[in-house]
């Protein structure tokens, strides 16, 4: 990713992105941002980064700002999508990038907030143009077990092979069937990335990564005051509408353990315990993300303790 480009020397192009695990205090840090903007008279919109907040059906049980919070500078990509949608990344992305432009048009700062890493790298890196899989070929693919696909990996595409474990099913079947099905590795697709604005834009970033028991208790906080602020009568409600369940909204940390809990399958007790726990593993998954796949120039901020002034100085004047 440039850093030197000319578009970097004017302050409508500027763009900060406020990322890290889940509770490790993101929005809080955007909000604070956006405060101390305000007092110099400069204008500040936060752009929703979190694959679960774009859905209008659970606010609550995806942390996503207050309708208070929201107050306080314009929110943008906070419940865009209905739950009967699928948001991907691209999707997303083209969303976002439309946002960030009418922000610098309006002479506000965006600032993306979120814990989804792959949305984030689409956006700033742009995505790879591959076509759509043939569907007998991914049938085929799927089929195999793990270690055929990934044997098969390593003769049709041994560079790809090598860059993964071979027990990671996902990621090896996806790199087959895009061999399969266009004739091109996945990492040649990769190097013709199209759409991302990281040139085009000023950068600063800070990735939260905060001492893990710290964010551990707070995973656990966080889910019984969930409880205690009606995600019970949210996902009651989500249920109702008797959607598909593979959607994302359906699979959402804190839905299945819910939809549990009503169905009378589990006790309240085990419902704060799984609810817990899966908050802690879904925060554990993303603090590995973002301390092995950000870009090394997003500042990693290792401690629970943020100091606004120090890390966007920059933005914090004109």
């Amino acid at each position: 990713m440039s850093t030197t480009s000319s578009p970097r020397t004017s302050p409508q192009n500027r763009l900060a992105l406020i990322a890290g695990p889940t509770a490790s205090g993101k929005s809080a840090v955007a909000l604070d941002l956006a405060k101390a903007r305000a007092k110099a008279k400069l204008d500040t919109w936060i752009v929703n980064a979190d694959s679960m907040q774009v859905y209008r059906d659970i606010p609550i049980v995806s942390a996503a700002p207050t309708e208070e919070e929201q107050s306080l500078c314009p929110h943008h990509l906070y419940g865009a999508w209905d739950g009967d949608q699928s948001c991907s990344a691209a999707e997303w992305a083209k969303q976002a990038r439309s946002v960030i432009a009418k922000a610098h048009d309006a002479g506000a700062l965006p600032v993306l907030v979120g814990g989804t890493g792959m949305y984030m790298k689409v956006l700033i890196e742009g995505i790879a143009p591959i076509p759509e899989i043939d569907p007998e070929i991914r049938e085929v693919v799927r089929s195999l077990e793990t270690a055929s696909a990934y044997a098969a990996l390593m003769i049709e595409d041994p560079e790809r092979a090598s860059q993964l474990e071979p027990g990671d099913s996902q990621r090896i079947a996806r790199a087959l069937e895009v061999k399969r099905s266009t004739g091109v590795t996945l990492g040649d697709w990769q190097l013709a990335k199209t759409g991302g604005i990281g040139d085009d834009v000023d950068l600063t970033a800070a990735v939260l990564l905060p001492e893990r028991q710290w964010l551990y208790d707070r995973c656990a906080v966080r889910f019984e005051a969930m409880l205690k602020s009606g995600a019970i009568a949210e996902i009651e409600a989500l249920l109702e509408r008797d959607l598909l369940p593979d959607l994302p909204v359906m699979r959402a940390i804190g839905v299945p353990e819910i939809a549990a809990f009503l169905a009378d399958q589990i006790e309240r007790e085990d419902l704060i315990a799984r609810g817990a726990q899966a908050t802690r593993n879904y925060a554990k998954r993303q603090f590995t993300w973002f301390r092995n796949q950000s870009p090394d120039e997003w500042h990693r901020v290792e401690s629970q303790n943020i100091d606004i002034e120090t890390i966007f100085a920059s933005l914090l004047h004109d």
